[in-house]
């Protein structure tokens, strides 16, 4: 979990024309109906077409179920049919024997967190319907040689699901395949990454057809990594040449061909999802990239918020080659943009949390005009999840309060609700079930 203030800057709004070949773009590729099968929902936008969970709620109100969950971990759970599935961290009382291992040292930046001691790392099932632990399941055992920020945890990275297996990652604990049992079918482990500043690790894969797609951004040999999803093993992989970043890759349709789409500090870039062959590429982002793209109607949108704002709509019928500066960016918006939550996309307006501040602004997605910006919610100062838009509403989780904010042009809270927990994953929609992963129970929030 990251944690620096932002400055804002001056916007400029550049539209340009549309053209028919937007209408050749699809949708994004990994939908499966009420489902939640990664950490952005169903779509990769942050938001569902389905549901209506309840607008007020509280410790004794529209409560359905709550759930302690051992450990420590601020991985977004995925939903399949009637599972629950999260990650997490938990510390044993084993230390490693003297000079097995060396963790890294401290390093300038923000306070950060070590361990002495051994943890597992485990994947949980919990039953949708009950709350009820089916199934925890220890992929590894051992101490994590990184620190983390004192904000984050060493579990951070989202799992993701085809429908058929599990693929939950711990990032230097490596990739492990299991099957809804629990049963561990592969692992892969790509070694130990250097995070800059000891911020510590976050993003996750992402799957489609046959592949999972790892970006493994960090400061010691960037690379991007499709693998065969059936047995872990590598089909393609190309070297980035980029520092430690933090965004999910995404994966598109453009004209009937798949795209791979990273977003880092130095540039934003598109692959052949069958190759790795590089299709794309463009500059304008700031530093420390975190926050998720976005994708709907032809335009993919990209943005962060660390040491300047940045926000770019382009064009991806049209985007080959070098686009930098060219009028395949649709349009730009250079203030308030998010430094760790990702934006959500709906029902054609685009929505975004300045900084890790608790305020929200919301432009028009077709040509950024802007609806309105910095609205203040209420008992929020840090936020470190991603907001979740359902039932023409969007559910805002932060330390100990849940704002409910209409969706739309026009900005209304419609409810503050506490909970006794903090909560740094981001919320989840399935039907009329919301569901809240804190830092030490999940929850249920329901009126069924």
């Amino acid at each position: 979990m990251i944690f620096r203030p932002t400055r804002p800057l001056a916007w400029l709004a550049g539209l340009m024309i549309f053209t028919p070949a937007l209408l050749n773009a699809q949708a994004p590729v990994n939908k499966s109906g009420h489902n939640w099968p990664q950490w952005r929902g169903p779509m990769e936008t942050g938001s569902v077409n389905y549901g209506n969970p309840p607008v007020e709620f509280s410790e004794t109100k529209n409560i359905k179920w709550k759930t302690e969950i051992p450990g420590k971990g601020h991985a977004t759970p995925i939903v399949w049919g009637d599972q629950i599935v999260l990650l997490t961290a938990v510390p044993t009382d084993k230390k490693p024997k003297e000079g097995e291992v060396k963790q890294e040292g401290a390093r300038m930046g923000p306070p950060s967190s070590a361990t002495d001691f051994i943890h597992k790392f485990e994947v949980v099932s919990v039953d949708r319907k009950t709350g009820k632990i089916q199934w925890e399941r220890t992929v590894k055992e051992e101490i994590p040689l990184e620190r983390t920020h004192n904000l984050g945890s060493w579990a951070s990275n989202s799992p993701v699901t085809d429908g058929e297996s599990i693929y939950a990652y711990f990032g230097s604990r490596g990739l492990f395949c299991l099957d809804f049992k629990g049963n561990i079918l592969w692992e892969r482990d790509f070694g130990q990454m250097e995070i800059v500043m000891s911020f510590g690790e976050g993003n996750s894969p992402s799957i489609y057809k046959d592949k999972v797609i790892v970006v493994w951004d960090h400061e010691a040999g960037s690379f991007i990594v499709a693998l065969d999803k059936k047995t872990g093993k590598d089909v393609w992989k190309v070297d980035r040449d980029e520092k430690t970043s933090w965004a999910s890759p995404l994966i598109v349709e453009v004209n009937g061909k798949a795209q791979v789409i990273t977003d880092a500090s130095s540039k934003v870039r598109s692959y052949d999802f069958e190759t790795g062959e590089l299709i794309w590429e463009c500059t304008g982002l700031t530093r420390n990239v975190i926050p998720n793209p976005v994708y709907a109607d032809g335009i993919l949108y990209v943005m962060s918020g660390y040491r300047g704002n940045a926000l770019l709509a382009i064009n991806l019928a049209k985007a080959t080659g070098n686009i930098t500066d060219t009028d395949v960016i649709l349009w730009k918006y250079l203030q308030d943009t998010p430094y760790t939550p990702s934006p959500v996309l709906m029902d054609g307006k685009l929505y975004f949390l300045k900084a890790n501040n608790g305020s929200i602004s919301c432009l028009d997605a077709k040509d950024g005009k802007v609806n309105y910006i910095n609205e203040k919610l209420v008992g929020i100062v840090n936020i470190y999840s991603s907001p979740t838009g359902a039932g023409g509403h969007l559910y805002i989780a932060a330390d100990g309060v849940v704002d409910v904010i209409k969706a739309g042009g026009s900005f209304a809270l419609l409810s503050s609700n506490k909970l006794d927990d903090t909560f740094h994953a981001s919320p989840v929609v399935i039907g009329n079930d919301l569901y809240l992963r804190g830092f030490k129970f999940l929850y249920c929030v329901s009126t069924d």
